[in-house]
C-alpha cells in the first residue's frame, strides 16, 4: 500500500481491478480546504489518459514491476512474438500493449513491463529512438531550402513520417518512436 505522498511519475496502481501509469501529477494546497493530489492516469490495457483527483493521505495499491529485455522475433496472426534475452522464453504481446509498435523491425530491443506477481506482461516500449532506413520518398528539388518544408518518406518498417526535403531514398534516419518524428541523419 502506498500513499499519495509516495507518487511519482512512472508509478503503477491498481484501481477498480485496472493497471494504471502516474502520467504526471501535482500536490495542490488551496488556501482554503483539505489538500489533494490531481493526477493523469494511463490506463495500460487502453492507452486512455484519466483524470482523477485524490484526497492528500489516501491509500492506493501499488503494482510491484519488473522490467526486462525483450527480443523482437517477427510477428503473426497472434500479434508480435518476442524472446526474453536472458531466458530464451518466447511470449506473443498484442499491437496495442507495444508503443511505438509502427518502427519495430526484427532484432530490436524492446523493454517489457511484467507484474512482478502475476507474471502478466503489462507493455512494451520501444527504445527513445531508432534508426531506419528509407525505402522511398520523392526526390527534393535542389535549391528549394528557403522554408523548412518537409516531405512524407516510407520507412523499412512500412511506418510514414515526415523529413526535411534533402533526405533520399535509401539513406538512414533516427526517428523518436514517442513522437513518430524525424530527429535526424543516422552518423
Amino acid at each position: 500500500m502506498a500513499t499519495t505522498a509516495d507518487f511519482r511519475n512512472g508509478m503503477c496502481l491498481e484501481l477498480d481491478g485496472q493497471y494504471y501509469f502516474i502520467v504526471e501529477f501535482l500536490h495542490v494546497k488551496p488556501g482554503k480546504g483539505p489538500a489533494f493530489v490531481r493526477t493523469k492516469l494511463k490506463n495500460v490495457t487502453t492507452g486512455r489518459i484519466l483524470d482523477k483527483t485524490f484526497n492528500a493521505g489516501v491509500k492506493v495499491d501499488e503494482v510491484r514491476i519488473e522490467r526486462r529485455p525483450f527480443q523482437y522475433l517477427y510477428r503473426d496472426d497472434m500479434g508480435y512474438n518476442f524472446m526474453n534475452s536472458e531466458t530464451f522464453e518466447q511470449v506473443s504481446i498484442p499491437a496495442e500493449q507495444i508503443d511505438g509498435v509502427e518502427f519495430l523491425k526484427e532484432g530490436d530491443i524492446v523493454e517489457v513491463q511484467i507484474h512482478s506477481e502475476s507474471g502478466t506482461i503489462l507493455t512494451a516500449e520501444m527504445p527513445p529512438h531508432v534508426i531506419l532506413e528509407v525505402t522511398y520518398t520523392e526526390p527534393g528539388i535542389k535549391g528549394d531550402t528557403a522554408t523548412n518544408t518537409l516531405k512524407p518518406a516510407t520507412l523499412e518498417t512500412g511506418a510514414e513520417v515526415r523529413v526535411p526535403l534533402f533526405i533520399e531514398t535509401g539513406e538512414k534516419i533516427k526517428v523518436d518512436t514517442r513522437t513518430g518524428a524525424y530527429v535526424e541523419r543516422a552518423k
